[in-house]
């Protein structure tokens, strides 16, 4: 993959973790149920693993850099 290619999927990454972020905090402000919780730990797994692949960016963007 080219490097402007590489940059443009790290900006598509980076956007989807704010909006993850952002609804996470939003599901975290409610009250505690059973379904806020499991909704809690997939957004949370969705953020990790948006994070993961933008760090193998990062890192293949530095190496065609």
């Amino acid at each position: 993959m080219e490097r402007e290619a590489l940059i443009a999927r790290k900006h598509e990454v980076r956007r989807r973790l704010d909006q993850m972020a952002r609804k996470l905090a939003h599901v975290q402000s409610q009250p505690s149920t059973w379904r806020t919780r499991r909704e809690i730990n997939a957004l949370q797994g969705k953020i990790e693993g948006l994070m993961a692949e933008e760090y193998a960016l990062r890192l293949a963007i530095d190496r065609t850099g």
